[in-house]
Parts: C-alpha cells; sequence; structure tokens
C-alpha cells in the first residue's frame, strides 16, 4: 500500500483529520453493504442483541445500549427498534421484552455473514498487534482529551 505522507511527515498528520477520514469510510461501506441486504446499521445493531442475547433483552435495554452509538441518539434507536419490529425480525411483548422470530433468525445470519465479510475486508494485511495497538491508541487519545467511548 502506498501512504500519503513518508514516515516523517506522517507522523505530524492531523489525529482528528484521520480518524474522521477513516470512520467515514467505514461506516460509509457498512451501511451501503446493509442497504443492499435490505437493513440499516442501527437495525443490524438491534438485531445483534435480540439474537445474540443470553437472557431476554427488553426495548428498554437495547434502547439505551445502543442510542449513543455513532450519535444515534433515543429517539431514532427507538424508532430503529420500531422498523425492527415492522420487518417482523422481532417481536416486542406487553412487558416489553424483545424476542426474535424464525425471519429474524434467518435475517440475522445473512446479516452476520456479511458482516465477517466486512470485517475480513477492514482487516486485510493488518495484523493482530496492529489492531490491537491501533485500538489502544485511539482509546488513549480519547482519554487524553477527556473523552468517553465505551462500546459493548
Amino acid at each position: 500500500m502506498e501512504y500519503s505522507h513518508s514516515d516523517a511527515e506522517l507522523i505530524r498528520q492531523p489525529i482528528g483529520y484521520w480518524s474522521w477520514a477513516a470512520y467515514k469510510a467505514v461506516v460509509s461501506r457498512t451501511r451501503a453493504a446493509l442497504a443492499e441486504i435490505g437493513t440499516t446499521q442501527p437495525q443490524w445493531w438491534v438485531l445483534a442483541q435480540v439474537a445474540r442475547a443470553e437472557t431476554v433483552k427488553t426495548r428498554a435495554e437495547v434502547s439505551r445500549l445502543l442510542r449513543n452509538y455513532l450519535d444515534t441518539g433515543p429517539e431514532v434507536m427507538e424508532a430503529e427498534i420500531d422498523a425492527t419490529i415492522a420487518q417482523g425480525w422481532i417481536t416486542e411483548d406487553a412487558g416489553g421484552r424483545l424476542g426474535i422470530t424464525a425471519a429474524g433468525r434467518a435475517f440475522y445470519d445473512k446479516a452476520a455473514a456479511l458482516q465477517d465479510e466486512l470485517w475480513a475486508e477492514r482487516h486485510a494485511g493488518i495484523s493482530d498487534e496492529e489492531y490491537l495497538t491501533t485500538m489502544k491508541v485511539l482509546q488513549r487519545f480519547i482519554h487524553n482529551t477527556g473523552g468517553r467511548a465505551w462500546h459493548h
């Protein structure tokens, strides 16, 4: 791969720009791929939370967990949960408990396979050691600037 600058120049490049550019590239690619199979990234998050849950989760639990992902917000997250229900992929009972349907399980499997492909695409040519270093460096930038971030 050819880099944008020499090593000496890269060391002086702004992390804000490059982290933004990486975010934009990764999220745009992910959202476009998910749209091709008929879903949004937040709907995938909802479906994955319900499909992978060891114990039944409520709407409130799923919404609370996901609403801060990529600045989605509570209103959008609630609408995405509703859309996932409307798709017939999950159900909600009177107590707010969410369950996966047979159609939801089949779609989850399809979307999970796509996510695996996207993961492999993003990680091509990047060792686990490099990835781990990158994650730690990004978290250190967040810490050093007084930011907060957490992912399940």
